[in-house]
């Protein structure tokens, strides 16, 4: 008797069926063709490397969230990658050492991880996104939000929302005008992070409590901040989300959650979240960051599109040309050159609703069925 549980997938993994398929490629081309429009060239890192290059390049990089093994040619501990950002400042920093700056790099593949996170159980997803290297200053950061937000919108994503965040936020206030100790710090960003009054209390974190209530609406929660920053240590990362914020403009709904840290590991002084009308969790994430070697500032962004596939459906099934025997090859080449998709006939007693077509070529005219 045949095993029925040996063609189950692993937990976590799922196969893309062709309509599926089909709708989450043409998410990546859309993303893809606007990071291009904007000057961004593609990268395609590999899938493996050694998991050592990939843990040192960025702060935050967890190893132990991927799937390790060892090369049996170098004997040194592969990786399977967990996130393209890191192989991107890999790229930077190495072969790309010497190119102007800044560097506008921007990619697309998939990602898998050992272990899923609780808001998201799917271990491998596709990973889109653009880095700006070289630069994290608001300049820098307004052209990265503005470009996620564009290339959300052309993979489908509709009413886009931006959070913003300040990922040092507590590093910062604890070495000015909020002082802490050394071993309060991770205590109270965890507490701020879980938005935990009585927990940040118990962490000697009480001055922070008012940063609590400074989300929300942009406008309305930058106000409650910059009233709360008595002492300006705050003052320029205030004026940078402000010019950002105007940069945008009407083109996403904007809020911001300044002591927001879930999912920014390796941001430093900005960071935010993407999420679209319908798509369940976050679309994408990005911020500024360093690249550890060179030391070198960057902006970038990542998205995750298969959410968004998810949300929107297979969507319409297209029209399909069936090309009976002994039809004219040159009629056929013609139609697919202006969009037609075509399956040739190869046997009698075929039925061509059954294989999903709604024309069929009579002489030289698509005819519907």
């Amino acid at each position: 008797m045949s095993d029925p549980t040996a063609d189950l997938l692993p937990e976590g993994l799922a196969d893309r069926l062709p309509r599926a398929a089909a709708a989450a490629t043409r998410a990546m081309r859309a993303a893809l063709d606007a990071m291009d429009a904007h000057g961004y060239d593609r990268v395609r890192p590999p899938l493996i490397e050694f998991e050592k290059s990939m843990a040192m390049r960025m702060d935050g990089v967890q190893p132990r969230r991927m799937f390790r093994f060892v090369d049996p040619s170098s004997l040194r501990t592969l990786a399977l990658r967990s996130d393209i950002t890191v192989q991107v400042g890999r790229i930077a920093a190495t072969s790309m050492a010497d190119a102007p700056r800044p560097l506008r790099l921007c990619y697309a593949g998939e990602v898998a991880v050992i272990r899923a996170d609780q808001l998201d159980p799917a271990r491998q997803r596709l990973q889109i996104g653009a880095e700006l290297i070289g630069s994290d200053s608001v300049a820098a950061a307004a052209e990265v939000v503005a470009l996620a937000v564009e290339s959300a919108e052309a993979a489908g994503g509709r009413n886009i929302s931006v959070d913003f965040t300040l990922p040092d936020l507590v590093d910062t206030l604890a070495a000015t005008s909020l002082p802490l100790a050394p071993e309060q710090v991770d205590a109270v960003r965890r507490e701020l992070d879980a938005k935990d009054a009585g927990g940040l209390k118990e962490a000697g974190g009480e001055a922070y409590l008012p940063l609590l209530y400074a989300t929300g609406p942009f406008e309305a929660a930058i106000d409650k901040l910059a009233g709360l920053d008595a002492g300006g240590a705050l003052a320029s990362r205030i004026e940078g989300l402000r010019q950002v914020a105007a940069r945008l403009g009407s083109m996403a709904r904007l809020t911001l959650d300044p002591t927001e840290r879930h999912g920014f590991e390796y941001q430093s002084w900005f960071g935010f979240t993407l999420y679209a009308e319908g798509v369940r969790g976050a679309l994408g994430r990005g911020g500024t960051y360093s690249i550890r070697g060179p030391e070198e500032p960057a902006t970038g962004f990542s998205l995750y599109v298969d959410a968004l596939v998810d949300a929107a459906g297979e969507g319409e099934a297209r029209d399909v040309l069936y090309l009976p025997l002994g039809h004219d090859p040159q009629v056929a080449a013609r139609l697919r050159a202006i969009g037609w998709r075509t399956v040739a006939q190869l046997g009698e007693g075929e039925d061509p609703r059954a294989l999903g077509c709604s024309h069929m070529l009579q002489g030289i005219d698509p005819v519907a069925l």
